[in-house]
């Protein structure tokens, strides 16, 4: 059978967002500290070639819970929301605050949204922001009215800081997602799974697969010198871009089969931020208009599952306030996990970017 059409096909209706809100950390890294770690030269050839020359940083206090916490405060009051009309909260992470409970929970306490709501987390990465709108479109499909969708991360915290592979990469942020019911309203999704490249992305340690200890915590030289413990994120470069060629363009020709839409019909594509490389790839891939793919890498970084709702506060926000637009997003990565949802939405509610 053609791996074109070897996904999970779902066609979710009466669903529309109606707002999205992004925060980021106030403190930043650049060039300068690249430079301080690896040398200026190596500095400057690992930024054009990633694509980052900046990125927002969590305070060690700081988790992606307290960035979506920011954003959804911001949106709830842009939108005007009653609290009590909220049906579901999700969060999707790989950083929660906790092993448990949920952070969901927890951002419904600190929300004051009413006890009369579900809310579950979704530990998900590169791929979240799609899951998490299928689940929320999916909530909607079944009965509920509205749902806040919360996507966030603090991947720095989990990188090495002497690893030239991940560090100069990750970037922090927190987002929120308003949806909402609205008759014939349509999202089409197409969503993909290969458990067997986990170990592709990977914090290997300090689960309960392989529990914390003294062992796993040393920094040990690693592959091409760079050097981190098994409780920082390893990345295979090239396997993961050997699954990212082999999967995302086929997801992309598959959606928007399913809206049957041309490239042409549609007004962005926005992608995971995952490096400037691989998305310059898929863009010359897919032979799609450099003015229709926005890009948040160059100040912000890879921030994993906040990385597509990030893009559309930074680089959309102007024309999805003033008109209604149509949107391919596709997310690709960590699991690993893949999906892609055709939707139209807008004008929506999308304050400015908070420093937090």
């Amino acid at each position: 059978m053609n791996e074109l059409y070897i996904m999970a096909s779902f066609i979710l209706r009466n669903s529309a967002i109606r707002g999205i809100a992004s925060a980021v950390p106030a403190a930043t890294e650049g060039l300068d500290d690249l430079s301080r770690v690896f040398g200026k030269e190596e500095a400057q050839k690992i930024a054009q070639t990633t694509g980052v020359f900046s990125r927002h940083i969590a305070r060690s206090d700081q988790c992606a819970s307290d960035l979506c916490f920011h954003a959804a405060l911001k949106l709830l009051e842009a939108l005007d929301w009653d609290k009590d009309s909220i049906d579901v909260i999700i969060f999707v992470s790989t950083t929660p605050d906790y092993y448990t409970p949920a952070t969901s929970c927890v951002l419904q306490g600190r929300l004051e949204i009413s006890k009369n709501c579900a809310a579950f987390d979704i530990p998900l990465g590169c791929s979240g922001y799609i899951y998490g709108l299928w689940n929320a479109a999916s909530s909607i499909a079944a009965g509920g009215k509205r749902v806040l969708l919360m996507v966030g991360e603090t991947s720095s915290k989990f990188a090495s800081p002497l690893d030239k592979s991940t560090m100069p990469l990750f970037g922090d942020a927190g987002t929120a997602t308003a949806i909402e019911f609205e008759k014939d309203r349509e999202m089409y999704f197409e969503l993909g799974t290969d458990g067997n490249g986990y170990k592709h992305l990977i914090v290997p340690a300090g689960g309960f697969r392989q529990r914390h200890s003294a062992v796993t915590a040393n920094r040990t030289i690693r592959e091409g010198g760079n050097i981190r413990s098994d409780e920082e994120v390893f990345m295979n470069g090239a396997e993961i871009f050997t699954f990212i060629l082999r999967e995302v363009p086929a997801v992309l020709k598959k959606v928007l089969a399913s809206a049957k839409w041309n490239i042409e019909d549609v007004d962005a594509f926005v992608l995971h931020q995952a490096n400037r490389f691989i998305n310059q790839f898929l863009l010359k891939k897919m032979k799609l208009r450099p003015d229709r793919v926005p890009y948040s890498l160059e100040e912000f970084g890879n921030t994993s599952s906040a990385s597509i709702p990030l893009t559309i506060s930074h680089a959309l926000r102007q024309l999805m306030q003033k008109e209604e637009t149509r949107l391919v997003l596709c997310g690709f990565g960590v699991g690993l996990s893949w999906g892609a949802v055709a939707l139209e939405c807008g004008p929506l509610i999308m304050p400015e970017i908070g420093f937090v």
